[in-house]
């Protein structure tokens, strides 16, 4: 971002260049306004720098993973009084998108400031997008780094196809850039850093058997 502001700087016709970014920013905002207006509960959408992207039904491999991996994360969160897992359905509202993420997690303190009216979250302490071919280049691109800017300590990307989890950490709570990503494969295990004590198989994502084995140990 600085090396941005410096190359414009370096332009003579710097003013003119900032002019035209706010005017094309407050059009942003405006069509933004709209999007709030349009957009339904039963819609899969969201606001991505200026354009409204629509999402198509998702495959069969994407909901079970989502449902297997919602399904661990909600129960141990409740039990242990974390906070609460939002599933699909909760936009996240940062600074200049929406984004519903497949699955996030709000902390007790978060959690005890909403609304029972509410419809716009702010950044969660944790996100899991699961990829499909349209995602992957948001998913992979602007909403990593947008995640990141935001202070979303942890970010994990499920692969269902090669049945895999990548995990983005922050190094530190004032960082706005992650990690290159641990790679975690099936027979591999992965242990949440912002949801303390969350562990588990990657495989439990993936599989029915290896889900309810991981449940139990989580009891």
């Amino acid at each position: 971002m600085f090396d941005f502001a410096e190359k414009i700087l370096e332009r003579p016709d710097a003013p003119q260049q900032l002019e035209r970014i706010q005017n094309a920013l407050k059009e942003e905002r405006q069509r933004r306004l709209e999007f709030y207006e349009w957009v339904t509960e039963d819609m899969k959408v969201e606001f991505i720098n200026g354009e409204v992207v629509i999402h198509s039904p998702v495959k069969k491999r994407h909901w079970d993973a989502s449902d297997l991996l919602s399904s661990l994360l909600s129960f141990f969160v409740r039990a242990k009084k974390m906070g609460r897992i939002a599933t699909e359905k909760a936009m996240i509202s940062l600074t200049r998108n929406d984004y519903e993420p497949d699955i996030c997690f709000f902390s007790a303190a978060q959690v005890a400031t909403f609304t029972e009216e509410q419809v716009l979250f702010p950044a969660p302490e944790f996100v899991v997008e699961i990829l499909s071919r349209k995602t992957a280049k948001n998913d992979r691109g602007v909403k990593r780094v947008d995640y990141a800017t935001h202070g979303i300590r942890e970010y994990w990307i499920i692969d269902p196809a090669r049945q895999q989890i990548e995990q983005y950490l922050l190094p530190t709570e004032d960082s706005r850039e992650y990690f290159p990503p641990r790679i975690l494969r099936i027979d591999d295990d992965i242990e949440s850093r912002v949801i303390k004590g969350f562990a588990i198989p990657v495989r439990a994502v993936f599989e029915e058997a290896a889900n309810m084995e991981a449940l139990k140990n989580l009891i």
